[in-house]
């Protein structure tokens, strides 16, 4: 799909608020309404606009302590990663899940908890328990240095 410089700022607006109304995305494009519509829905449908969803201040619901946990296994098998996924996707203070190499880790976590009570139940209680879980090392976050969710847009899809 090749996107034209109305695609490229409808979605880099969307991004930014996607709670834009269509007549204010018209207008800061210079569209009519209609056309930006159908721009927003045909990029909808092509699967470039995933979703729209909320943005949460982890802080403000008590959710003070990010950890990063880089997570080892036993055996590098299709199964046990598997059923380490799944198992993981289950775990709600998980917020991000990598399988990643270059590293002593296979698995890369970031996690959100009230506090190092809540982190060490989280570890000792849940993910220490999973089968296969051979290593854990965290990381605790000091300061978000940069923290973006949008997407930097190449010229062709």
């Amino acid at each position: 799909m090749q996107l034209d410089r109305y695609d490229r700022r409808i979605l880099e607006l969307l991004q930014q608020d996607g709670r834009i109304s269509n007549q204010e995305l018209a207008e800061r494009i210079g569209l009519s309404p209609s056309p930006c519509l159908r721009r927003v829905r045909a990029l909808e449908e092509a699967g470039l606009i995933a979703g729209y969803r909320a943005q949460l201040d982890a802080r403000k619901l008590g959710l003070s302590l990010l950890a990063l946990i880089g997570i080892s296994m036993d055996q590098h098998t299709p199964e046990r990663f598997a059923n380490f996924e799944k198992a993981v996707a289950d775990i709600p203070e998980v917020l991000e899940c990598l399988l990643i190499t270059g590293q002593q880790a296979d698995y890369q976590l970031k996690a959100a908890v009230r506090d190092m009570d809540a982190y060490q139940d989280l570890l000792l209680n849940r993910i220490t328990r999973i089968a296969g879980v051979s290593g854990v090392h965290t990381s605790f976050v000091l300061r978000r240095v940069v923290e973006r969710n949008a997407l930097p847009l190449p010229e062709t899809i």
